[in-house]
């Protein structure tokens, strides 16, 4: 188990076996069931047996805790209670108190509950473990270190959007003067191995092969209000959060508006809708069972589920995503027709990356995307559709 003088780094890092593993000062390692290691320190107050936690094995070396160890003897020796001393400084919080506030905080200004779970939930997986009862004055570079290492390159978006939460948690802190840095900040990246930068496109189909697969998943089994989403979707080369979460009180004559709070970019979006999108939109009122929402799931007050569309995607045998159609539209716009540049991203509610350009570029050419969406619309529903070429 150790040596005459205690426990051994390496037993410490290797030990697996549920126990208690007794070091000196009182000192001994926990090991739970679940493989989880915490230092305790156990000792006497005025008759008074106590135990007080030390944190995670995996972030606090042996020699580190055997030295705080040491350090509550001595507060022991001169009559004083470590455990209330540590107690003393309760008003600067723990790093999981500290991110439960800002998660609070920053999630009503998140559009989408899933981003704002995974908030919460990464932190509770990743960090909380270890550095979750440590007060936020106490942690440094090489705790954070500790924690994205394992999953670096293992798992590197995770870990990325990791650090990013670890981040924003001591900005918080920062600003409330409870420490003066950030130990997670982007320059910790050069004391961990680089990352790949391969980014995976989505993927998408040919702008020839949609007709195709339109004609294939009306024929298909699925639900009527999936098959009218889906298509509607393709139509308006809109994302799949925006249509699934669609009222119907965004829909005013041919011309759909959505808002700013629902929006990536945040900023109003306008969709001027085709002969076909308004077909969509009567069948599925028939279907929607007087339903807030325009595509409704099997329940008529909630929405399509998020999985939806993938899986029928799937069932019909196409190596594309959901998102892809917004790619195949572009694509679209880019070989088959001579539409400006800045109509296409209009369409597809991205942001100018220009700024100057950005900054005259008030009006979101709804009158020529209206052209461009009716000209897409009949492009896809035809069987053979021919190429379209538009005037200049």
């Amino acid at each position: 188990m150790g040596d005459q003088n205690g426990l051994t780094a390496r037993f410490v890092s290797t030990v697996a076996d549920k126990g208690k593993y007794y070091d000196k000062f009182g000192l001994f390692l926990r090991v739970s069931n679940t493989g989880a290691k915490k230092w305790v320190q156990r000792y006497s107050f005025k008759g008074v047996r106590r135990e007080m936690g030390l944190g995670s094995a995996k972030l606090i070396p042996l020699k580190q805790v055997r030295e705080i160890a040491l350090q509550n003897q001595m507060t022991l020796y001169n009559g004083e209670d470590p455990l209330q001393n540590r107690n003393l400084n309760t008003s600067i919080p723990s790093f999981e108190e500290s991110a439960r506030i800002v998660y609070e905080q920053k999630r009503p200004s998140w559009k989408n509950a899933k981003h704002a779970a995974q908030f919460i939930s990464s932190l509770e997986v990743y960090v909380f473990p270890y550095i979750g009862e440590m007060q936020v004055n106490n942690i440094n570079t090489q705790h954070i270190l500790k924690i994205l290492e394992p999953i670096w390159l293992t798992k590197e978006e995770t870990a990325r959007r990791v650090r990013s939460r670890l981040s924003s948690v001591f900005s918080w802190t920062i600003a409330n003067q409870w420490r003066a840095d950030d130990p997670a900040a982007t320059t910790i990246l050069s004391a961990l191995p680089r990352q790949s930068k391969k980014i995976k496109p989505r993927k998408s189909m040919h702008y020839n092969l949609v007709s195709e697969f339109i004609g294939k998943m009306n024929q298909s089994k699925a639900a009527p209000i999936t098959k009218l989403a889906l298509e509607f979707l393709i139509l308006t080369a809109t994302r799949s959060g925006e249509l699934r979460d669609a009222p119907w009180s965004e829909i005013d004559g041919n011309l759909w508006t959505i808002p700013a709070e629902r929006m990536k970019a945040s900023v109003t979006h306008r969709i001027p809708l085709s002969e076909r999108c308004l077909e969509i939109l009567q069948e599925a009122r028939t279907l929607s069972l007087g339903s807030e929402y325009i595509f409704c799931g099997f329940k008529k007050d909630r929405p399509l589920s998020e999985n939806t569309f993938a899986k029928l995607i799937a069932e019909l045998n196409f190596d594309t995503q959901v998102h892809g159609f917004r790619t195949s539209f572009r694509t679209w716009t880019q070989e088959k027709t001579n539409y400006p540049r800045e109509v296409a991203e209009a369409a597809l509610a991205h942001s100018l990356s220009d700024k100057a350009e950005a900054a005259y570029a008030r009006s979101d050419l709804l009158d020529k995307r209206r052209d461009m969406m009716e000209t897409w619309s009949r492009y896809i529903s035809e069987k053979n559709a021919e190429v379209i070429m538009l005037r200049g």
